[in-house]
């Protein structure tokens, strides 16, 4: 039997939807602004960050997916590699890692929202409230939306791709007008360039490699992919060229507008477009820009939620999850019980970051734990990589150019730059005053995530193994 008839899921993403869905989840302008608040140093960044992450990742991404087209992507290529124990706990850090993403990226959105409403909107700046309701609110209709099925969900996605490539082709046309005009308010000189090696500046860096984070989420759905060992390659690439150079050059185009110190991650892409518009005069294009961006986070939510909440999916047909997790719409054909719980477990996370601190601090407590527990699945993506190399590749199979020396290469680059991007993310930053402390509480929630996904299979196993045990006696008797 197919994993397709396993899984009775309804094929219904074609090649456009897959692009759009690799644009919207991997192309997020929270990331611009970051980048750019830390000086134009960050444009060569951006470059480490593609040729050091993500051709690597792109590259294993599109080997991967086409040797094993299944729904759970990640869980599959993991398990084949080195056995249900490491397929499970991949797919355990993976879903577990995207939960603080989701209220992280839709805070980012409820900032620039407010831009649309002038000096009203404005003075909801600072309220925890606002925030944290814009995040509920999206998250249970992203929720509701993507257990109606991927004929609607994906809406959310393609829709949610316009909010964020518009904004960022504004931005990058009144860039070009105002540097001809008046010429940039940063200066681009060579030595500005050139990235300055520091501890803390190190530390900023794994942050622009998180960005390029989120190629790999498309091949969770591949049951739900048409042709996924073709389309899910061929969209990769087009998805990939495309928010490649929008980061690269959104990045230029709001230095351009502003100084690095002036912008914010909450609201600094809007900052720098309302700055260029007044420029010029069309102060008017803050107000469409903002609700774009606004779209574009809903939309971005809307694909991690609808891509990651396959993982749960599988493992409750493998009986590694109750098999709740397993069970599948009978009208709308999707795994309703895994999306709805997993968005409700976002709405949890999503309060849990508000609790006690300000609009500002829940968004950098929200990026900061995402950052760790999202790069250990790939330490199993990259090392699976690796290990399938040994396997002979089919006829259909689309193999990274250059065989098996190169795919080897590209998944050892990989690896490394994963490694150093988590050691980097451990370190704390230098306003932190009790470093030790701030050290031992990130090792101690990775090892308790990593721990929590340990015992979950282990018990699973036993389960398993008593089910097993019973089937076996009663035929005997």
């Amino acid at each position: 039997m197919s994993d397709a008839a396993r899984t009775g899921l309804k094929r219904s993403l074609r090649f456009r939807d897959l692009t759009l869905f690799y644009i919207v989840s991997g192309l997020s302008i929270r990331w611009i602004a970051t980048a750019a608040a830390a000086g134009p140093s960050t444009l060569l960044v951006w470059v480490f960050a593609l040729l050091g992450f993500f051709v690597p990742l792109a590259g294993c991404v599109m080997e991967l997916s086409s040797r094993y087209p299944d729904e759970g992507g990640l869980y599959v290529w993991t398990r084949e590699a080195f056995g249900d124990f490491s397929g499970f706990l991949a797919a355990w850090t993976y879903w577990m890692s995207n939960l603080p993403y989701f209220a992280a990226i839709l805070y980012f959105g409820a900032g620039s929202v407010l831009f649309a409403f002038g000096a009203r909107g404005q003075s909801l700046a600072g309220d925890s409230r606002y925030y944290l309701l814009f995040t509920l609110f999206w998250l249970a209709v992203i929720t509701v939306t993507n257990i109606l099925g991927t004929d609607a969900g994906k809406w959310l996605n393609n829709i949610g791709s316009i909010g964020s490539t518009v904004p960022i082709t504004l931005l990058i046309v009144l860039a070009g007008i105002c540097l001809v005009r008046f010429g940039p308010v940063t200066s681009f000189r060579p030595h500005e360039l050139v990235p300055h090696l520091s501890l803390k500046n190190a530390i900023f860096w794994s942050t622009i490699f998180f960005a390029f984070a989120g190629c790999e989420a498309g091949s969770f759905m591949g049951d739900e992919i048409e042709n996924p060992r073709r389309t899910i390659p061929r969209a990769l690439l087009v998805g990939g060229a495309i928010f490649a150079a929008a980061y690269i050059l959104g990045t230029a185009s709001m230095l351009i507008a502003l100084p690095s110190e002036a912008i914010n991650g909450v609201d600094g892409f809007m900052r720098g477009v309302a700055t260029l518009g007044a420029h010029l005069h069309l102060a008017w294009l803050a107000i469409p820009v903002a609700l774009l961006i606004g779209v574009n986070t809903v939309g971005g939510a809307a694909a991690y939620l609808s891509s990651t909440s396959r993982l749960p999916f599988v493992a409750g047909i493998d009986a590694y999850l109750p098999r709740v997790f397993g069970r599948v719409h009978p009208r709308f054909r999707t795994p309703w019980v895994a999306i709805g719980l997993y968005g409700l477990a976002g709405i949890v996370v999503a309060l849990l970051g508000q609790t006690g601190t300000t609009v500002h601090g829940a968004y950098d407590v929200l990026v900061s734990m995402s950052i760790i527990t999202n790069f250990l699945p790939f330490l199993f993506l990259f090392a699976s990589m690796i290990r399938l190399q040994r396997r002979e590749a089919g006829p259909d199979v689309i193999r990274v150019w250059g065989g098996r020396p190169v795919a080897i290469g590209l998944a050892c680059m990989g690896l490394a730059t994963t490694v150093l991007t988590i050691v980097l993310s451990v370190i704390p930053g230098a306003d932190e005053t009790n470093k030790a402390l701030a050290v031992a509480k990130v090792l101690i929630s990775i090892a308790a995530l990593v721990g929590a996904g340990v015992v979950v299979f282990v018990v699973a196993e036993r389960k398993k193994a008593r089910a097993l045990a019973r089937a076996k006696h009663r035929i005997g008797a």
